[in-house]
C-alpha cells in the first residue's frame, strides 16, 4: 500500500486564509488523493471491477461511434 504524503500550504504574511485554503484544495485535487481514497473506501470484488470497467469501455466506444456517424437527413 502506498504511503500518501500530506500536501502542505504555507500561509504567506499578508494572505487571506481563504486564498491559502483555495491553494490547498487545488493541490489536493491535482495530487489525486481524494480519488484514491474514494476508490479504496469500500472493497470491490474483482469480477465487479472488471464488469464496471468493461461497461465504461463499451460506453466510450458507443460515444466514439456516435461522433463519427453522419447526421440524419433533414428534408
Amino acid at each position: 500500500m502506498d504511503i500518501i504524503k500530506g500536501s502542505k500550504v504555507f500561509v504567506k504574511e499578508h494572505e487571506n486564509i481563504n486564498q491559502a485554503l483555495r491553494r490547498f484544495k487545488k493541490k489536493v485535487e491535482e495530487s489525486g488523493i481524494l480519488d484514491t481514497l474514494r476508490k479504496k473506501e469500500f472493497y470491490e470484488k474483482p469480477t465487479t471491477e472488471r464488469k464496471r470497467k468493461k461497461g465504461a469501455a463499451k460506453a466510450r466506444w458507443r460515444k466514439q461511434l456516435r461522433s463519427q456517424q453522419l447526421p440524419p437527413k433533414l428534408f
